[in-house]
């Protein structure tokens, strides 16, 4: 394994380097777990009622009667018990993302285990392996139980964390309303299954539309951020601000600057930030989600306090102490590429890149055109490698069989009109290159977003045995195929 830790780096340092109204506060500030040993949590899913917009409730489905569930915490090497009790009308699973965790305890529906039935309860156990953000929702069903509101934070702490004044979770998700308020029930439609998945149109920070978050000058805080939205990509501008990234996935990275300052996080990534709160006394700056062009919305503003905790930022160090994650050995890796198509437009993109969609699709455009009207009037729409998945089932035979304790690289080119958050269980990879060209940070992640037409290079050790899924975490596009598994043995 390795005990490589990454040197200390102050802020001042890296930035050199470089060179060449009182707002209520948002919940899950920072709270020290007991004792190191075996953690023990109890979850119960079922039915129940938020206030996201006034006057009312929103129906929704919640674990310990929240949205989001509560926030677990642990120190690195903990054991983390949970008894998960489903009180849902139909069965359920958890699924701790990002965690490399033994395969039974991955909790995929027909693949690592039976799904828990209504009624029903099932215990996860674990050792808490990597220190960083994480989280947990279902893989059943997940493109509607996760859309109704269950999923929760899962930090893991460093035994010996970054000083921060504030350690702070903002978990993003989106909602589909109706006009009265009502959660929209076209769960799964194709529509969204061909497009770009079941975005909402109300964003929420930790399960409600905040109007602020209380800061004060000089005070130093560790945000970290994670996306549960079922298929929003967000990409945050914290203005006047001067965000650096410690963490992605988990997993520690050389501290840096967001490119072109911008925070971009597919479903199911997270972010851990360092940010300094450098405004005036009084003052408030806006915090704005800028990905969709022409769709940009304000999503909470930083409000300072009249009473400064320092005048300057403090001088600490920003770097986290590596994770025990074996490195890949690149000349003696296996290769293996993966393709994915389908979707609207899909057909185009594919062949324009000379790539196929699946059995019998290339030819001519009128029977590209055909293809497409077939798949607008099926649910069937992604594919890898030319295969479409059962997302009922999830029993699949292996796409990929790994040899366990080997380095792998995984070369995916994104032959789609449509971005992909692509999520592999069990493991996480460093992110090569894209479009053959290095990446600045070589940085580990377990969900990498990839653009249409992009081609990404993943490489990682496979040292954790069993059926792995592999899948696009926007959870409409793995409901209409875009999923697979690998086998390391």
């Amino acid at each position: 394994m390795s005990m490589y830790t990454a040197p200390t780096l102050t802020r001042r340092a890296f930035l050199a380097s470089a060179a060449g109204t009182t707002a209520a506060m948002l919940p899950f500030s920072l709270a020290l777990p007991a004792t190191a040993g075996t953690r023990e949590i109890s979850l119960r899913a079922a039915q129940g009622g938020i206030r996201i917009v006034p006057p009312g409730e929103t129906a929704a489905w919640l674990y310990n009667d929240t949205v989001p569930g509560p926030e677990i915490r642990l120190r690195q090497g903990d054991r983390l018990r949970v008894t998960v009790n489903n009180a849902l009308a139909e069965e359920t699973t958890i699924h701790w993302h990002g965690l490399r965790v033994p395969n039974a305890m991955d909790g995929v529906p027909h693949l690592t285990q039976a799904p828990i039935e209504a009624g029903g309860r099932f215990v996860y156990e674990f050792d808490a392996v990597d220190a960083g953000t994480f989280w947990y929702h279902p893989h059943q069903r997940s493109f509607e139980q996760v859309a109704r509101g269950l999923y929760g934070p899962l930090i893991i702490e460093e035994r010996e964390p970054v000083r921060v004044d504030r350690d702070v979770t903002w978990m993003l998700g989106d909602w589909r309303l109706t006009k009265s308020g009502e959660l929209s029930k076209d769960f799964g439609n194709r529509h969204d299954i061909h497009h770009s998945g079941r975005v909402g149109n109300t964003v929420t920070i930790n399960g409600r539309v905040p109007d602020g978050f209380a800061v004060r000058k000089g005070e130093r805080i560790r945000l970290r951020l994670i996306n549960a939205a079922n298929a929003r990509i967000f990409s945050l501008d914290f203005a006047g601000h001067e965000p650096i990234v410690i963490a992605l996935d988990g997993q520690p990275v050389t501290p840096h600057a967001p490119e072109k300052g911008l925070i971009v996080l597919g479903p199911a990534m997270r972010v851990d930030l360092i940010i300094d709160m450098t405004g005036n006394a009084g003052s408030r700056s806006s915090v704005m989600d800028r990905f969709y062009e022409g769709l940009e919305y304000r999503l909470v503003e930083l409000v300072y306090d009249g009473t400064p905790l320092r005048e300057r930022a403090p001088d600490w160090p920003l770097a986290l102490p590596a994770n025990p994650l074996l490195e890949p050995d690149l000349k003696a890796a296996s290769r293996n590429e993966v393709v994915f198509t389908g979707g609207m437009m899909g057909e185009m993109v594919a062949q324009d890149m000379g790539e196929s969609m699946g059995p019998g699709t290339q030819g001519d455009r009128n029977s590209m055109m055909g293809g497409m009207m077939r798949m607008m009037h099926s649910n069937t729409a992604w594919f890898i490698n030319g295969v479409a998945a059962d997302e009922a089932s999830h029993d699949m035979a292996p796409m990929l069989t790994l040899e366990k304790g080997k380095s792998h690289v995984i070369a995916m080119t994104n032959a789609t009109a449509w971005h992909h958050p692509i999520h592999l269980h069990g493991h996480s990879f460093r992110v090569g290159s894209r479009n053959g060209q290095p990446t600045h940070n070589r940085e580990w992640q377990d969900t990498v977003l990839i653009s249409p037409r992009e081609k990404v290079e993943i490489a990682f050790v496979a040292d954790n045995p069993g059926d792995w899924m592999f899948h696009c975490h926007v959870l409409e596009h793995q409901a209409g195929g875009m999923m697979a598994v690998f086998r390391v043995a």
